[in-house]
């Protein structure tokens, strides 16, 4: 029984092979082979790093070099007040009169005291001349008189005080006080500014305060008024506040009609040196949401997906996804395909 099982297994297996040679040849294998893709002539270049300074924006405010808060130096209700907001006034101009009739009452009194004194006195000089007085009375009225001369001088220096005059030739940007108001020492009325030569007022931080000094040029701009400008570093602020730690300066830019105090500005500060990579803008092409690059190897197209940051004129930075000596491809690329023969023209 045994023989005879191997026998009929023997014929079976033979009869499978048979078969599956029988189909092979009727149905031969088909050609998984890539399709070839057509020779690509493109231009290249090798990629090199380029030292490059760096830059730092601070915010500053447009003020006019020449600025001036006006203040009462005496107690008083302010009498005339003649100007308006955005009233020009030259030199010397008033500007208030303060009403302090206490005052005006002390220089009455000053003077009375000090013509009593003048009399004594050129009285007693008389009298010495006679032989009629002592030299001793005489010193004395003279201290006397030099005494009454001081205080009335000083209240005709208080008295002048009722009355505010332009320091400099200026516009009214502030009013915070208006007649009849009382007016104290201190107590701030008007702003004025004089517009003719303005300044950008900055903080830095205290790492990069050290790497400016005065005379130096740097670059500012003004949003709103649309403007680029070279300024120059006029002064420096010695020591940093330790709460914020920066420290001000102040920054002369020249003379523009849409120059405004108070606008929003920003200066760029002159960093340490950077190395980056930039390539042609025509380099880099956009898929989808992907920044790519083709590089050259062997002669083929290979696939670089690149993170790309500042462009200037025609050239683009890459952040990422390049190496220093890379091969990349300028132009020809957007139907490219990875793995694609190239031939390189020079």
């Amino acid at each position: 029984m045994r023989p005879h099982i191997s026998s009929i297994a023997y014929i079976a297996l033979a009869t499978f092979l048979f078969f599956l040679t029988s189909c092979q040849e009727e149905h031969p294998a088909r050609d998984t082979s890539s399709p070839v893709l057509p020779t690509a002539e493109v231009h290249v270049m090798t990629v090199t790093p380029e030292s490059i300074p760096t830059q730092t924006e601070v915010m500053g405010t447009v003020q006019p070099v020449y600025q001036a808060a006006v203040s009462a130096k005496v107690t008083g209700t302010i009498k005339v007040m003649d100007v308006q907001l955005g009233s020009r006034v030259k030199k010397g101009d008033l500007l208030v009169k303060i009403s302090a009739e206490e005052i005006s009452a002390k220089v009455i009194q000053a003077q009375a005291q000090l013509t009593q004194v003048k009399r004594n006195l050129d009285r007693e000089q008389k009298l010495l001349k006679q032989n009629a007085a002592t030299s001793e009375n005489v010193k004395s009225l003279q201290d006397m008189h030099r005494v009454s001369e001081a205080v009335y001088h000083e209240a005709q220096t208080m008295l002048g005080y009722t009355e505010i005059s332009a320091p400099f030739d200026s516009q009214v940007t502030r009013k915070m006080a208006n007649v009849g108001d009382l007016a104290t020492p201190g107590m701030p009325l008007l702003l004025l500014e004089n517009s003719q030569e303005m300044q950008i007022v900055a903080s830095i931080p205290e790492g990069l305060l050290l790497q400016i000094k005065a005379g130096d040029h740097l670059l500012v701009s003004i949003p709103s008024a649309d403007l680029t400008l070279t300024g120059t570093v006029a002064e420096i602020a010695p020591a940093a506040d330790p709460q914020s730690r920066t420290a001000p300066i102040k920054i002369n830019i020249e003379k523009h009609p849409q120059l405004r105090s108070g606008q929003f500005a920003r200066v760029a500060l002159p960093g340490n040196n950077t190395s980056t990579i930039f390539v042609p803008t025509s380099a880099v092409n956009s898929f989808g949401q992907m920044e790519r690059i083709f590089l050259v190897q062997n002669n083929k197209a290979r696939l670089r997906l690149v993170r790309t940051g500042s462009r200037s004129n025609d050239r683009i930075e890459i952040l990422a996804g390049l190496n220093p000596g890379d091969q990349i491809i300028t132009d020809n690329n957007t139907l490219l395909v990875d793995g694609q023969p190239l031939t390189i023209t020079p």
